[in-house]
């Protein structure tokens, strides 16, 4: 059974928490289609060897819905996520977001490091990669208004949407009961989320640099048919110096609904690298020399040294 709480926000809003088991402290951060319950798969999983930590986003109740724009955002989320560890009494935590959380994540890595002892980023990236990225915040845009007019019809067909094919394909009652909860958010909350927070958010692209400065062990989980999310992963594995790329097949955008079983399994062996001090930055020595280390000029010439600031992690080519 888990315990309820409340986190309070800088702005005062009130934020709906539970915990669950015990040990370091694993933050799970929802996306815009979901909530707290959506990690239960995971608090069954981890829950005897963690404090599994979960939260709605404001705008999600029983969590307050702040009814002003400038009440949401990417960086209100970011103070949001630091409210509630801090409400817990937790200096840092490993960091599990999926989607608008995975967002989240890294913007917690970007932001404030030492509150991360790992970040896992699962399902993305909508709406960062150039070609995509104007078509997407328009989409964000005419989803904001769909649920402020009509949740039950919208939620129909976000549900219906490219990327969840795949868990209504492979779990298809899991899929009914998915939609059955988006159809039941409340449509202020859900409308600003997709306005304020999804359609304004910045580009990943856009922090390449920043992002090649985190440090932090970084587990990126993807499915190979969520088409707004992959090419960006692929970018962050080359980028980010301490992140390893997970790739799971013939999987949409509901990552630890499709897979649980696959998704549970490499955030624990992640997890265990991470305790076990195993879990290391890129080896330079893997970057910057050819495809195949044979490159013209001189062979003796030393990799540049591991966790350098000349660039060598932050490649251009993707």
């Amino acid at each position: 059974m888990s315990t309820l709480s409340e986190a309070v926000a800088p702005d005062g809003t009130r934020l709906a928490v539970a915990l669950d088991g015990s040990g370091p402290p694993l933050l799970f951060m929802h996306e815009v289609a979901g909530d707290l319950q959506d990690w239960q798969g995971q608090v069954e999983r981890f829950a005897d060897r963690y404090t599994c930590v979960r939260y709605n986003a404001r705008g999600y109740p029983p969590s307050d819905v702040p009814t002003s724009p400038d009440r949401y955002g990417q960086a209100i989320a970011v103070q949001d996520a630091l409210a509630v560890l801090d409400s817990l009494g937790f200096a840092a935590a490993h960091v599990v977001g999926l989607s608008m959380g995975g967002f989240c994540a890294l913007h917690l890595a970007l932001e404030h490091p030492r509150r991360c002892l790992s970040v896992t980023v699962a399902g993305a990236g909508y709406g960062s990669a150039p070609h995509q990225r104007a078509g997407f915040a328009e989409e964000a845009r005419t989803a904001a208004r769909l649920f402020r007019e009509d949740v039950p019809s919208a939620a129909r067909a976000y549900q219906d949407g490219p990327t969840r094919q795949q868990f209504k394909q492979k779990e298809p009652m899991g899929w009914h009961v998915f939609g059955e909860r988006l159809a039941g958010r409340d449509a202020m909350g859900m409308s600003m989320t997709f306005s304020q927070v999804l359609a304004q958010r910045p580009s990943l692209y856009d922090l390449r640099d920043r992002l090649g400065a985190v440090r932090a062990p970084v587990l990126l989980v993807v499915g190979d048919e969520d088409d707004g999310c992959l090419d960006v992963n692929v970018m962050l594995k080359r980028v980010m110096p301490g992140a390893g790329l997970c790739v799971l097949p013939r999987t949409g955008h509901t990552i630890n609904h499709e897979e649980p079983d696959a998704f549970n399994d490499a955030l624990d062996g992640f997890l265990n690298q991470v305790a076990a001090g195993q879990w290391s930055l890129r080896d330079p020595a893997t970057v910057g020399r050819g495809l195949v280390g044979m490159t013209p000029g001189d062979p003796s010439r030393p990799p540049a040294p591991a966790g350098g600031t000349d660039g060598a992690y932050a490649s251009r080519s993707d």
